[in-house]
């Protein structure tokens, strides 16, 4: 009997939640032993729900690497939509609980360059869903600028990069992610054959470095706690600018998951890799005032973040 010809139809009946799930798992942990930990499941659940991906889509989604694994571009691709439709899926069931009889008003609320860039949009936009007559009154500040405003009270929230906060202590605070930082190289980098490169091994070659959001003083810092300097060759506030340069070979840079992509505007790849040292996780949350309540708008979206974010 002749096989069934595999239509994108068929292929979604045939594709579970719970394979996308631990698909996800094996993506935002880079091993399949960490996403069977965080699953509570066997590493062989995670390997068979992998391998049945790769098959049904006949792509490979990971390279197996001697300390993990990393997302192939076509991955890349695949975890953006698995990663939505799981969010949906969520969405859905918190939405009865979230919608609080037709709630209205608006809120005021700040972020910096890059939660805006790279993290807020889709969270915003799943928001909106759920509360579609809240209005969100959205500027784009520095991480000083946001600090002044919530303490004045012109913001309700301020969402930006906890790890740079002045005087964390004048603020009511929450952690909604902390995104690993991976060393970023072209595609036939000499470093890509070391298994973790350490930072010393990283300082032997030319360093891109990004300045935006406060990047180069949080970069420097954790270079000197190992008594260390990078190699910069090259300064840029274009993350679009840093992508080509590194994945044309001029320099490497390390950065967090969370503003990875594995190819620059060009189409040329750029590879991740753990580093050794024990490099500080970028860490984004959410600023109020202490002791502040929250009018209702505000106080909705921020539960909201908490729960979409799992924090």
């Amino acid at each position: 009997m002749a096989k069934a010809r595999e239509t994108p139809e068929r292929l979604a009946k045939e594709i579970t939640l719970r394979q996308f799930r631990y698909f996800v798992a094996a993506a935002e942990t880079g091993q399949f032993s960490m996403a069977a930990t965080a699953e509570h499941v066997s590493q062989s659940a995670i390997t068979n729900a992998v391998l049945t991906l790769e098959q049904r889509l006949a792509v490979r989604l990971f390279d197996r690497l001697p300390h993990g694994v990393a997302l192939t571009a076509e991955g890349h691709l695949f975890h953006q939509h698995a990663r939505q439709i799981l969010d949906s899926v969520e969405d859905a069931l918190r939405e009865p609980r979230f919608q609080v009889h037709g709630l209205k008003g608006s809120v005021r609320l700040a972020a910096s360059y890059t939660v805006l860039g790279y993290f807020l949009p889709g969270l915003l936009a799943r928001f909106r869903t759920n509360y579609p007559d809240i209005d969100l009154d959205l500027q784009d500040m520095d991480r000083p600028e946001i600090e002044r405003a919530v303490l004045s009270g012109d913001i309700e929230l301020g969402i930006g990069l906890l790890s740079n906060l002045e005087r964390p202590q004048r603020f009511a605070r929450h952690t909604l992610i902390r995104s690993r930082r991976q060393l970023w190289t072209s595609a036939t980098h000499p470093l890509l054959a070391i298994e973790r490169p350490s930072l010393r091994d990283i300082a032997a070659y030319p360093y891109i470095l990004i300045t935006v959001d406060e990047a180069e003083s949080s970069t420097l810092r954790y270079w000197r706690s190992r008594k260390l300097a990078p190699n910069i060759a090259f300064r840029t506030s274009s993350m679009e600018g840093l992508r080509g340069l590194v994945a044309h070979g001029f320099g490497v840079t390390v950065l967090s998951d969370m503003v990875y992509r594995p190819w620059s505007l060009e189409g040329r790849q750029i590879a991740a890799r753990p580093i050794a040292d024990a490099v500080p996780d970028m860490e984004v949350g959410m600023l109020w005032q202490p002791g502040r309540k929250l009018e209702k708008p505000a106080d909705a979206l921020r539960e909201f973040l908490i729960h979409a974010c799992g924090s």
